[in-house]
């Protein structure tokens, strides 16, 4: 039995590779090495610069040399999602996709021009992935901006502000996943995640408001239900995921940052860091599921 022990989010990870073991976070098979793996993680409570170190490393469970692709590339935990999957050895290449082609630069980072409203963006960026593709992360989203913020009251509510936030998180997403999902592998570990929040979860919500954005992400959440539920019946090893970020350091955040302690308030790379942490012990049984930074999963 090989056992290693990382960095994590949660504690100490110990993965171990045997033939028969079962798992308390769940189990599964990696296709390129032949063994079943396990997760298994102490609780503990914060990340430390050594844990955070460690997710160069993170996505061991593809057990091998894989490709990613970011959409919402040049959004901060975008961004971040990019440089923390290109500092792991295992990751040949990351696509970040960005509307401008903007976003992190480095030697094993490949920008594209990406609009995951547009069909045709998206099948030019589906395009360019090659047979290693193994996660699809959608990062992309909107909570205010040129289109209007959330609301406050019913009163607010106006079609284009609530068309727009379902354009981009919601209806973005899936058509990702109509252009993306047919370049995944099918025998093998394959990932399809994107940002939710959990205000998009309707037995949470004890405040009301926000009327487009909380519908535009539970929209997202039965989205990847459905995706899971299809998937799931010729891709056995797919996980698809919801990510709840936390309350995170950058744009989209900081006008209602003021009633967060800073203790609560999460970098970008914490985040990524987190999040992948997260995904790499997600296992198919788990798919269509939504999960916060903590690796909790977060009520429908």
């Amino acid at each position: 039995m090989l056992r290693r022990a990382v960095g994590h989010p949660q504690g100490l990870l110990v993965r171990s590779f045997t033939g028969r073991e079962a798992s308390q976070q769940g189990h599964g098979k990696d296709e390129t090495h032949g063994r079943e793996y396990r997760v298994r993680a102490r609780p503990c409570n914060a990340l430390t610069p050594a844990a955070l170190g460690a997710f160069g490393q993170a996505m061991e469970s593809f057990g091998g040399s894989y490709s990613a692709l970011v959409a919402g590339a040049s959004g901060g935990i975008g961004a971040a999602l990019v440089e923390a999957l290109a500092a792991d050895p295992r990751c040949r290449q990351v696509l970040a996709g960005a509307r401008a082609g903007q976003g992190p630069h480095g030697a094993k980072i490949r920008p594209l021009v990406l609009d995951i409203t547009d069909p045709e963006s998206l099948a030019a960026a589906a395009a360019e992935t090659e047979p290693d593709l193994r996660l699809v992360l959608c990062a992309a989203g909107y909570l205010h901006g040129a289109a209007g913020g959330p609301e406050k009251s019913w009163r607010q509510i106006e079609p284009q502000a609530m068309a727009h936030a379902f354009a981009i998180n919601a209806t973005g997403p899936a058509l990702l996943a109509r252009h993306l999902l047919g370049r995944l592998p099918r025998g093998e570990r394959a990932i399809f995640a994107a940002l939710s929040a959990r205000v998009g979860s309707i037995s949470d919500n004890r405040s009301g408001g926000w009327y487009g954005y909380r519908a535009s992400k539970a929209a997202l959440n039965q989205i990847l239900k459905c995706l899971a539920i299809e998937a799931a019946r010729s891709m056995r090893h797919l996980v698809v995921a919801g990510l709840q970020p936390g309350t995170v350091r950058t744009g989209l955040s900081a006008p209602f940052r003021s009633r967060v302690a800073p203790d609560d308030l999460l970098s970008p790379e914490a985040s990524a860091a987190h999040l992948l942490g997260v995904l790499d012990r997600l296992v198919p049984a788990q798919s269509g599921r939504i999960f916060d930074w903590r690796g909790e999963e977060v009520p429908p």
